[in-house]
């Protein structure tokens, strides 16, 4: 057995009941051999065993009234996972599905994530078991007050900065930071993600969707193709979603479909995005709703048949595990040349087998959606200098970021001898940088 097959083992044992984490942990750790082989004082120093330990993990009980005014209890999770290189920094997810292997494993993922920016931040995810969806917004809020009046003890500028995720948007935000000023009475970046009135920065709702574009635009440019013309199917249609969509027509490509949890919508013709986002971010309805304008859509219940359909380019945005070897066949047999995780984990291992395995290029969620992540620090730069940077320069910088990941990945996967294979780059170019920042600092 090799090193990593020893650690392994070890992590399962210590971790029985947590699935979703040891499943994670060994996508990552199975590209890693080639590393230990080139840089054995990692082994020595057991880089691996403190990387796979959270530094710190934070439960709490969140109770809160409800509108009928009965007493409701959530539990509230923040895994603050490596801080080698920098605060901790990742987003905070309210959905009934989340547990602590979950929390673990999307803090895992945002380790390397934040490594390949190529900024100072460390590792981290939270949130609660709380589902905002049919809240009323009192109850939204009371719920968000009651969250951070625990989690604010955990939580600063210069310690953990969370952003949001899944089921956090501008108004979960909003509430949050209001409990945090009002407790804390300090106005400073403890949240990113935040309104524009108060601090927030422009181009961060739309900079996981559009970062996801630019790292698949140079991915396009290196084989010498254009996204002009090419045709491509979302799935989800949250603000990844919905602003990848609005890149990818703004270069040129066209998004013949989009899903939600309900089913999907397709058009051969393409979608008109901006009937979407009124759908999906004012009227908060279902995709369904946009055959009241386009009658002649096709609209079919259940989000999986998307991948049947035929295209260029698959750009998978809503959730963790939602594009399974099933759906992997399907793509690869109509002759999809391109899939870019814009969700966390949308692709079962199963299925990212099979994409490596047929010589598409799968530009995974650790790289591809990374643009939300840069912008939050962008955001975290604006509030510190007192400064507010342009639509233009705030999204410029963001494109030479996602550029950056995507020849850092590319040059990796050659260096170890995986050319094409950026699961592999990833995985290495994150964890080399965040392992030197734990040697360099000893054994803490």
């Amino acid at each position: 057995m090799t090193y990593v097959d020893d650690v392994l083992e070890d992590l399962k044992r210590k971790n029985p009941y947590e699935g979703e984490f040891i499943q994670t942990a060994t996508e990552i750790l199975r590209c890693l051999n080639v590393v230990f082989e080139r840089h054995p004082e990692f082994q020595e120093a057991k880089i691996l065993e403190r990387f796979l330990e959270p530094e710190r993990v934070i439960m709490f009980r969140v109770p809160w009234v409800d509108d009928n005014g009965k007493v409701q209890v959530n539990r509230g999770f923040r895994v603050q996972f490596n801080s080698a290189l920098g605060p901790y920094k990742g987003g905070l997810r309210f959905h009934e599905s989340v547990n602590l292997s979950v929390f673990k494993l999307l803090a895992l993922e945002q380790i390397l994530k934040n490594s390949l920016t190529g900024m100072s931040i460390g590792g981290a995810k939270g949130g609660s078991d709380f589902n905002p969806k049919g809240k009323s917004d009192a109850e939204v809020m009371r719920f968000c007050q009651s969250f951070m009046t625990e989690l604010k003890n955990y939580i600063g500028p210069e310690i953990d900065v969370p952003a949001g995720d899944i089921g956090v948007g501008l108004r979960e935000v909003g509430y949050l930071f209001g409990q945090y000023n009002r407790i804390a009475n300090r106005h400073n970046c403890v949240l990113t993600g935040s309104g524009i009135e108060y601090g927030g920065s422009l181009v961060r709702r739309e900079a996981t969707g559009y970062g996801l574009i630019y790292i698949l635009e140079e991915a396009l440019k290196a084989r010498g193709e254009i996204l002009e013309g090419k045709k491509i199917i979302v799935s989800g249609s949250g603000n990844v979603a919905l602003y990848a969509a609005e890149k990818a027509i703004q270069l040129g490509a066209t998004v013949i479909a989009m899903s939600d949890s309900k089913g999907y919508i397709y058009d051969e013709n393409g979608i008109s995005i901006p009937f979407v986002k009124h759908i999906k971010e004012e009227k908060r309805k279902c995709i369904y709703e946009y055959l009241n304008d386009f009658p002649d859509t096709i609209y079919k219940e259940g989000s999986k048949g998307l991948w049947n359909i035929k295209c260029d380019i698959a750009l998978p945005c809503a959730t963790q595990n939602e594009l399974d070897e099933e759906s992997a066949i399907k793509l690869i047999n109509n002759g999809v040349k391109y899939v870019a995780e814009g969700a966390n984990k949308p692709s079962t291992p199963e299925a990212t087998k099979l994409f490596l395995k047929s010589g598409l290029i799968f530009l995974p969620g650790k790289a591809a959606n990374a643009g939300g992540v840069t912008t939050s620090v962008l955001e975290m730069a604006q509030r510190s200098s007192n400064m507010h940077w342009s639509f233009e320069e705030v999204d410029s910088r963001l494109k030479r970021t996602m550029v950056d990941i995507y020849r850092n990945i590319d040059k990796m996967a050659k260096e170890y001898g995986f050319e094409g294979n950026y699961v592999v780059g990833a995985n290495i170019a994150g964890f080399i940088k965040v392992a030197k920042a734990m040697m360099a600092q000893g054994i803490v």
